[in-house]
């Protein structure tokens, strides 16, 4: 009697299901079409996403402004709560905010999900939170990957990014060639801890022994929905500022407060020879900060340089325009205060108090020098 011949290795038996993979496409087609308007064409499935631009023939020198970027670790918390309708707002946030900076409005943006196994409600619900993210910042999401990493990744892991594009009338291009000597600082208040320093969050909460289910009195909640809570999107409300007659044209700059806090994403936006003094006591950070800092001891240099501190994004503008922006972006239910000034560097205060963090330039700019000062009311 003969023996069977083997019997050859499929793709399923490796590990990767493509029927999965379409299961979780037809899941999500709702969601990413409704963030599509007459400038796309075509539909999900395509190769390349389109995307009319005939508009910017009406531009003087259109400038293309580009980002890219993740959400990190967060991604440990929604798997473990799992809970992954959140992350893609943290994504696009992140993507997007760093392209109004300059001024640019979003046009369009993909996405790239790694995963070690495709569970199609997950990656449904990761892509829907993305769509809702895109239709928050007024961008059109035009495409992505899911790919399936057997042996590369755990069943249960994936990872996200994702890319978006924008653009921006070069005369209106905002940064650090516009800031001047007197500009004011307003801070826009963050939704929460963002989607930055959360090796640090991670493991002081490890420290203090809580889990994920605690209620916290401060928060009104359990601990992970305060730390799940999606990362402020502030495309539309910097696009009202810009186009507002009374408040746009008074502003020079914008930093978006992500890794290496505050200070460091600041001085990033001003140029050499100039500096700013951060108050801290202009601003009260949420609880859940406070929360961090005594569960795991953390020093305030610390979560200065790692955390938001309670303000996502920063506008530098001309003080006549200061109330102008401040009652815009209240009338759009977004808490702003003004946290601080611009000097030149040389008139800064020495600075050299306990609780005193100087930054000069960051990430390969050299930029001017952000000096923050004081401490926020009821922090020791």
């Amino acid at each position: 009697m003969s023996t069977p011949a083997p019997r050859g290795v499929t793709y399923a038996e490796a590990g990767v299901d493509t029927a999965a993979g379409d299961k979780a496409v037809e899941l999500m087609k709702e969601a990413v079409a409704a963030t599509h308007g007459p400038e796309v064409l075509g539909g999900i499935g395509a190769f390349a996403g389109l995307v009319d631009v005939s508009a910017l023939k009406d531009y003087r020198r259109p400038l293309l402004a580009s980002s890219t970027d993740g959400v990190g670790t967060k991604i440990a918390l929604a798997r473990e709560l799992d809970v992954h309708d959140t992350i893609g707002q943290d994504l696009v946030a992140m993507v997007v905010d760093d392209i109004v900076v300059v001024g640019a409005r979003p046009l369009a943006m993909t996405d790239y999900i790694a995963c070690g196994r495709v569970v199609p409600e997950r990656i449904a619900d990761i892509v829907r939170g993305i769509a809702e993210g895109c239709r928050i910042a007024g961008c059109a999401l035009v495409g992505g990957e899911t790919a399936e990493h057997p042996g590369l990744m755990a069943p249960e892991d994936y990872d996200v990014a994702g890319a978006a594009v924008g653009v921006v009338e070069a005369e209106d291009m905002l940064g650090p060639e516009r800031v001047r000597v007197g500009d004011v600082l307003i801070g826009m208040a963050a939704s929460g801890l963002h989607s930055n320093g959360f090796s640090l969050v991670r493991a002081v909460v490890d420290r203090a022994g809580l889990g994920l289910d605690t209620m916290i009195e401060a928060f009104g909640r359990t601990l992970g929905e305060e730390l799940l809570e999606p990362t402020r999107i502030y495309a539309g409300d910097v696009a009202a500022l810009l186009e507002d007659e009374a408040a746009g044209g008074g502003v020079h700059a914008l930093s978006h407060v992500t890794g290496g806090g505050l200070a460091a994403n600041l001085a990033r936006v001003l140029p050499a020879g100039l500096g700013a003094v951060v108050d801290r006591s202009s601003w009260t950070p949420a609880p859940v900060f406070a929360a961090v800092a005594e569960w795991g001891d953390v020093p305030q240099l610390d979560l200065d340089g790692t955390l938001n501190m309670g303000i996502g994004m920063i506008a530098v503008v001309h003080p006549e325009q200061a109330e102008a922006t401040l009652s815009l972006l209240a009338a759009r239910d977004l808490p702003a205060t003004v946290i601080g000034e611009v000097l030149p560097e040389q008139a800064l205060p020495a600075g050299e108090g306990r609780l005193e963090h100087r930054v000069s330039g960051a990430k390969g700019v050299e930029g001017g020098t952000v000096l923050m000062t004081s401490q926020h009311h009821g922090w020791s």
